[in-house]
Order: structure tokens, then sequence, then C-alpha cells
């Protein structure tokens, strides 16, 4: 006979269940709601219909917010992958004193609260110019994705044997040549699984890019919160299951690539 649960597991468990029912029920209410017929949101919906997903497609300014999240979001993640990778190689490699406090650093756009940043790079940006270009979206989601692509590929990293490189270098080769050739490939799943992670997180990244976004500089996050504010219609919840199929997607293609980092 199994022994009975006891308080402490019934208690996770509920507590796992509640999670699971808080991230699940309003993706059940959301993607109904896309299809229905009527102008404004309501649940359950009305017949079916796929004019808001015509809608979305058809519309220039939509298509074009889109085309920008695309943009900034794929330029994100190569910065924040060969960034990352280079403070990853530093921090596992390196033996310098500072390691520690780059490791501080580093996790601080988890810790600090993504309306401080937005903040103070508005601020910044203001100043310099870069507030509603391209380059300023870039510079700022690197910053907050950088922390994922570094702890990705560190885990991957760390169970490179260092000995590897220096077979390598003790034949000539040189230490950029040694990561290139011997580390690199080894990492590659896990790096681009980290590059995946930050093109999701920057192309849904709502707050900095509220704060940066300019006149006609509108990412898809921006975009979507002011039809909130309004003029709110089931293109919204059309447009939310497109980024739930995306999210899923890639986090599916993200974990495929980390399963095959680990198989040997």
């Amino acid at each position: 006979m199994k022994p009975p649960a006891d308080k402490g597991s019934l208690a996770l468990g509920a507590c796992v269940y509640a999670v699971l029912a808080f991230i699940i029920v309003p993706l059940v209410i959301v993607i109904p709601m896309s299809f229905g017929q009527n102008d404004y949101l309501a649940f359950p919906p009305s017949g079916f219909t796929l004019k808001w997903y015509a809608e979305y497609f058809d519309s220039r300014q939509w298509r074009a917010a889109t085309w920008l999240s695309l943009q900034v979001a794929f330029l994100t993640a190569i910065c924040a992958s060969v960034i990352g990778t280079a403070a990853t190689y530093a921090m596992v490699r390196g033996r310098s004193r500072l390691v520690t406090l780059f490791q501080v650093l580093l996790i601080g756009p988890i810790i600090v609260p993504h309306i401080a940043i937005a903040v103070g790079l508005y601020l910044f940006f203001q100043t310099i110019g870069l507030s509603g270009t391209i380059p300023g979206f870039v510079l700022a989601h690197t910053v907050l994705t950088l922390p994922f692509v570094v702890f990705t590929i560190s885990a991957a990293l760390g169970k490179v044997d260092a000995n590897l490189e220096a077979a390598a270098m003790s034949c000539g080769a040189t230490r950029f040549a040694a990561f290139r050739y011997v580390t690199l490939p080894l990492i590659l799943p896990s790096l681009a699984s980290g590059a995946l992670f930050a093109f999701i997180i920057s192309f849904d990244e709502p707050v900095v890019s509220f704060f940066l976004s300019g006149v006609r500089q509108k990412t898809l996050p921006r975009r979507m919160f002011e039809d909130i504010e309004q003029n709110l219609t089931p293109i919204i919840p059309a447009i939310a299951t497109l980024l739930i199929v995306l999210s899923i997607a890639i986090l599916l293609g993200a974990h495929a690539l980390r399963s095959r980092s680990k198989t040997p």
C-alpha cells in the first residue's frame, strides 16, 4: 500500500495546479474570442469567423508594427548572442576577481523592475537621440535579454573541458581559433537556444518598448496597448493567439536544441 500523502505534498500539488490554471485559463478564453463575429469582446463568442485575422494582415499599421518588432527581435538575438557568448566565456574561463561583480551586474535587469529601467533608458536615449530608433530598441532589449542568454550558454560551457582548448593551443592554435573550432561547436545548440529566448523576450517586451516608441516607430506590443485603450476589438485576441502560437513554437525549438546539446 502507498503511504498517505502528507499535508505538505497536498499543498504543493494544489499550488502547482493553481499556477497551471492561472496560465491556461486566459488562453482558453482569449483564443475562442479571436474567432467571434461580434465587433466587441464576448465570451463565449457568437459564431465563427476569420475576419479579425484577415483585418490584422490587411492593416498597414499592424504590419508595420509587426515588422518593426521582428527586426528589433532579430537584431537583439544576434547582439545578445555575441555579447552573451563573450561574457559567458570570460566568466567561466576567467580568473579575475571582477567575475563576481560582473555576475551581480548581469542579473540586474532581472532584479530591477522594467519600469525603472524603461524610465532610465528613456531619459538617456532622449539625450543622445536614440529614443524611437531601431538601434535604441536593440540596445535596450539586449540589456534585458543578455542574462537569459548568459545563463543558457554558461550551463553548456561549464561542461566543456578546458583541457580541450589547451590541447588545441599546444598544437599551435590561437585562443580564438581554439574557441572557434573546439568549444563553439560544442555549445552551439545552447547558443541557438539562448538566441531564441532573446528573440521571443524582445518580440513580446511591452514596458521598455512603450517608453522608447516614437510617434512613427511603434512596436507590436505598443500598438496593442494603444488599441486596447482606444478601440478594443477581437483583433487583439487574434494577435494574441498568433503570438501564443509563435511563442510555443520557439519554446519547443529551444527545448529541442537544449535536449540535443545534452545528448552525448
